[in-house]
């Protein structure tokens, strides 16, 4: 699902942008790959985060008399990074600065208000909602991502993508509904 959300992510900033500005690359192999002459704005996965306040609701469903126990849902946050790769700075910081003014203007994802191509890996996705919002580090923490990253800094803008819901269709076990509780304690 991870894969899907980006890819959506993706397709949404290049409608914005009016062609395929925004790929999704990891930053840090731009230039180890000889990709130097890459060009416009990279789309990188920083870090995944669980969600540990939904973490303890059970996961059962009942249909008729049966239940289906599985496993809690997974919640998570990704960090995701936009960098803009342009020939000129000022033209990396144009680019940026349009990456702020779309998602400013949307913030929350739905299947209702989001046209993405549906063929491929993102043909099997029939429902989801998730946020995105302006993740603002400390410099000190902006200095260890791109040391992390190679070293080399390019304009960017960070951006938390909340509630990513991942459930695999797994049954745990299977059980009946209990319909009463009998107090009739002298026959045993």
């Amino acid at each position: 699902m991870i894969f899907e959300i980006l890819q959506i992510v993706t397709e949404e900033v290049n409608s914005y942008f009016g062609s395929n500005t925004v790929s999704l690359e990891n930053i840090a192999n731009i230039e180890q790959e000889g990709e130097s002459d890459t060009s416009g704005v990279i789309l990188t996965l920083l870090n995944t985060k669980e969600e540990y306040t939904l973490k303890n609701h059970s996961n059962n469903q009942i249909n008729g008399t049966e239940v289906s126990y599985r496993n809690p849902k997974i919640n998570l946050n990704l960090y995701v990074l936009f960098s803009a790769n342009n020939a000129t700075y000022s033209e990396s910081l144009k680019s940026i600065s349009k990456v702020i003014e779309y998602f400013q203007g949307k913030r929350v994802f739905t299947q209702e208000n989001t046209t993405f191509l549906r063929e491929g890996e993102l043909s099997n996705i029939n429902n989801f909602r998730f946020l995105v919002d302006l993740f603002t580090p400390s410099f000190e923490e902006l200095n260890y991502i791109w040391g992390t990253l190679g070293g080399k800094q390019y304009p960017s803008a960070i951006y938390k993508v909340s509630l990513i819901e991942i459930e695999r269709d797994a049954t745990l076990k299977k059980g009946t509904v209990i319909s009463g509780i009998s107090n009739d304690l002298n026959n045993n």
